[in-house]
């Protein structure tokens, strides 16, 4: 379950950043997950609630986007959603390609008082 360890770590960047900008309470972190990096949003959230249990995060809402995933590819340069497992090319079919968007995992913005 590797959501347990990317909710330690970001309740541990949480905590960091209040203590940087001096809040006190954390209200909400807003949250960006690639697709690819297969996270279950519901597991995720019960992991960050027991990370930050104690912490100036403890309580914190979540807000979860998803970002699609995006192909590029070598042969024809088209950029496209892959569907479902298949991941060549949509218009050419070449299997050359390369991950535009899927594997992002970034902290939008943080909120509190």
């Amino acid at each position: 379950m590797h959501e347990l360890r990317i909710a330690e770590d970001l309740a541990a960047m949480v905590a960091e950043y209040a203590a940087e900008a001096g809040l006190k309470k954390v209200m909400k972190v807003n949250i960006s997950f690639g697709e690819y990096i297969q996270i279950v949003p519901d597991l995720f959230e019960a992991a960050f609630t027991e990370a930050a249990r104690d912490t100036v995060g403890e309580g914190a809402e979540l807000d979860i986007e998803i970002i699609p995933a995006e192909m590029r590819c070598h042969g024809c340069g088209s950029a496209y959603k892959p569907a479902g497992d298949l991941c060549a090319c949509s218009v050419c079919g070449s299997e050359e390609i390369d991950l535009i968007h899927g594997k992002e995992l970034f902290v939008k913005s943080i909120e509190g008082g």
